[in-house]
């Protein structure tokens, strides 16, 4: 369940909110006159969080390559291959 505070708690109790944010190791969602307004978490949160997208990226760009090259090698023929090489 989300964790969703005032920013009046911001202000006043930025210290709870932060241990909040480790602790839980969830985003805390400031609103603001009763509307969402921002979004705090701790840096390690935040870090982890750009790690996955960088990952997702990166598998997608891998995914994109693999798809539009010709078909590669199964295991067992490349193995074939570099035994026949050695020998």
């Amino acid at each position: 369940m989300p964790i969703i505070k005032p920013i009046s708690d911001l202000r006043n109790n930025f210290n709870e909110i932060s241990e909040l944010c480790h602790k839980e190791e969830e985003p805390v969602f400031i609103t603001k006159n009763g509307q969402g307004d921002m979004v705090v978490m701790s840096l390690a949160l935040y870090e982890k969080q750009q790690a996955l997208i960088e990952l997702y990226q990166k598998l997608d760009e891998a995914e994109f390559e693999s798809a539009s090259r010709a078909p590669g090698l199964s295991h067992k023929e490349f193995m074939k291959q570099v035994k026949s090489k050695i020998k």
